[in-house]
């Protein structure tokens, strides 16, 4: 009982982060854009590194400025797009936030645990405020996103490019993980973002029910991470992540063997 108690909130976290995170990732793998939810979160990271630096002072601030300014870049990805190959323009966006977070964190007095602490999280020890905090949020964002679902939709699946609504689109999901790198650690973040997303398009391409089979199997392997994490001391977000990706593996090999050979 006294486990349960100690698993719940880190638990929610997780059904919190699965939600919102599902949701945006069917938009990622449509546009082609994988790494960008990486990218955009250790970008945001530098801001977080800074909040290190200046010994956690306005950590949500530094954070907020690094989203925003992340996602003015992200809308002009079209245009981006006419000049260069726009997955290796996220990639040098990913290892220039990289390595600033690096040499921001190098000055710190608890560097190491600080990176460490950006790339894991520590969401074992969540509070109730924090999970409160981000379901509020996510619930918010995602609200917004349903009320203007067809513009977003368009966007994503129909090749409707407007900067204004590409800019929403990125802002939202910044103002996401801003959040969620706090609470998760990149790691988990992104692996909330694409896996579950990956899980439903094995089994069927229409928007709603990919959502349906993300959303189960997220939740399965996060309840199955932090058990195990728990129980064998083990760093519950590489945990969470090897339970997902287990879940994945094993289920696109039973449809490899069950389609048979080509």
């Amino acid at each position: 009982m006294e486990a349960l108690d100690f698993l719940l909130y880190p638990f929610l976290a997780c059904v919190a982060l699965v939600l919102i995170h599902t949701y945006f990732g069917i938009h990622i793998l449509e546009r082609g854009i994988i790494f960008v939810d990486i990218a955009l979160a250790q970008f945001i990271g530098i801001g977080i590194a800074l909040s290190f630096f200046f010994s956690h002072e306005n950590a949500y601030l530094l954070s907020t400025v690094f989203a925003v300014l992340g996602a003015v870049i992200l809308s002009l990805s079209q245009r981006i797009a006419r000049l260069i190959n726009i997955e290796a323009f996220i990639g040098v966006l990913y290892i220039f936030s990289f390595a600033m977070s690096i040499l921001i964190l190098d000055r710190s007095p608890h560097g190491a645990e600080e990176f460490k602490a950006i790339l894991s999280g520590n969401i074992l020890w969540i509070t109730p405020k924090e999970v409160i905090s981000a379901f509020v949020l996510y619930g918010l964002l995602g609200g917004f996103h349903f009320i203007f679902r067809k513009k977003f939709i368009a966007l994503t699946f129909d090749g409707n490019k407007g900067f204004a609504w590409e800019f929403l689109f990125f802002l939202t999901f910044a103002f996401v993980l801003v959040k969620s790198v706090q609470m998760a650690g990149i790691l988990q973040v992104f692996s909330f973002l694409i896996i579950p997303a990956l899980i439903g398009r094995l089994y069927t391409k229409a928007p709603v029910k990919v959502l349906l089979i993300g959303w189960l199997a997220g939740l399965v392997a996060s309840f199955v991470g932090i058990g195990i994490s728990y129980k064998l001391d083990l760093p519950t977000a590489p945990m969470t992540v090897t339970s997902l990706s287990l879940v994945f593996l094993v289920l696109l090999i039973m449809k490899a063997v069950r389609r048979g050979p080509a």
